[in-house]
């Protein structure tokens, strides 16, 4: 039923942008439904470019580079939504999305089965030190050696956070005969037989490998830090493939100088560059027994594929249904379409009244409501109803002139 709906503003209208080199899969579904005014840039844009593109843009799509800040958003009066085609959303200023009533999708789920298989292979790169015997084969040098080459079966794995992407890490562990521990701040439901831990120390003392699945909050900034490397099992491994801020370089960089670690892979870092081609530095560069890789752990073309189809979705069924399910800015609600109806969109700060305030005017203008959905949390709250008729333009500034309304949208 929803490619029979006809929304009031006409699809090919609709200004869509996308940075970052989004995966062709999103840019062919929005021109497959009809959606043929979309821009691609391959690179991200400073914060001064961008607020002039993205000033009467009503859907923009990016990755982890672009930085859609306040002023970014307070600038872009048209936007309706915003598609973080990652895993990640720290990038956006969400408060600021959330005031302006501007509705934020990501795709948590869609590059796990990626990250969590190069995980794995870097684990046993790192066990069998395969980086420093590649490097020393290209030099020429023939170094047929199993002192401290080990298999991963029978080790321990200690995930640090036990969210998505962890739980899928443990599963393909323990099927490599691992044995899995995990630590995260909140009671989880272990998978197979992995075994949730109750402090971070605890963790890192036991575990062989130690692998970070975190977001990047004020609570994990330099999480990994020297105290707590000290507490590391001596000839563990360190892999993170989560965020950049939640490692001190310097502190891993001494660790491994002194043979403490026995060897780390990194794809994330504090400061990386803006676009490929660009200098890249890093205090673990040249280091023995150390990957680097350029933040790729979801850069797969399945992975691409699967985010470029989830959140085009997503942001279609939000443009042409008004539902919001999955939102991380406008709360979520999962709405039926209504043959024979016309469908508004209120988004508005969460006061009283709202609600009674629009019922009044429906009511004065001789409006039936056949369908009303309400959904709120501490900052807005989200109507959608339905009508039996049109919305005259005198109806549609009523609405607009509602004290604390942030937006209205005639949606069909």
């Amino acid at each position: 039923m929803l490619d029979k709906i006809n929304t009031s503003f006409p699809k090919d209208k609709i200004k869509i942008l996308f940075l970052e080199n989004i995966s062709d899969k999103a840019v062919n579904y929005f021109k497959e439904q009809g959606y043929t005014n979309v821009t691609r840039i391959k690179g991200a844009l400073d914060e001064k470019k961008l607020i002039q593109e993205i000033k009467d843009v009503h859907i923009i799509g990016i990755r982890s580079k672009t930085k859609l800040t306040r002023s970014v958003l307070e600038a872009a009066k048209q936007l309706q939504t915003i598609g973080c085609f990652c895993i990640g959303v720290n990038q956006v200023d969400l408060t600021a999305a959330t005031e302006l009533g501007i509705c934020v999708f990501n795709a948590p789920f869609s590059n796990t089965r990626s990250v969590a298989e190069l995980v794995i292979g870097s684990i046993i790169m790192l066990m069998r030190k395969i980086p420093e015997k590649n490097n020393q084969t290209h030099q020429g040098i023939w170094s047929k050696d199993s002192s401290n080459c080990f298999e991963i079966r029978g080790k321990i794995l200690g995930i640090i956070g036990y969210g998505n992407i962890g739980i899928q890490l443990g599963i393909l562990a323990e099927a490599l005969g691992m044995k899995v521990i995990f630590y995260d701040i909140d009671s989880k439901l272990p998978f197979g037989n992995a075994k949730q831990i109750k402090t971070i120390e605890g963790l890192v003392g036991q575990s062989d490998v130690i692998s970070i699945h975190v977001p990047e909050t004020t609570e994990t900034k330099n999480l990994i830090n020297e105290e707590l490397i000290k507490k590391f099992k001596l000839n563990s491994i360190l892999i993170n493939y989560a965020r950049g801020e939640v490692v001190n370089l310097e502190a891993l960089k001494n660790a491994l100088i002194e043979d403490r670690i026995a060897g780390a892979a990194v794809d994330v870092f504090p400061i990386e560059p803006e676009k490929i081609g660009d200098p890249f530095i890093s205090p673990l560069q040249g280091l023995k027994n150390v990957i680097l890789t350029p933040h790729i752990g979801g850069s797969t073309e399945e992975a691409q594929m699967n985010i470029g189809d989830d959140v085009s979705k997503k942001i279609r069924i939000y443009l042409e249904t008004g539902s919001s399910l999955n939102s991380l800015t406008i709360p979520p609600l999962n709405i039926p379409l209504l043959e024979n109806a016309y469908r508004i969109l209120h988004i508005h700060r969460n006061k009283p009244g709202i609600l009674s305030a629009l019922n009044i005017l429906f009511a004065e203008n001789q409006i039936n409501i056949i369908g009303q959905h309400l959904k709120t949390n501490e900052e807005i709250g989200y109507v959608v109803l339905d009508t039996n008729k049109k919305l005259s333009e005198h109806a549609i500034n009523q609405l607009q002139s509602i004290d604390n309304t942030i937006k209205v949208r005639i949606l069909y």
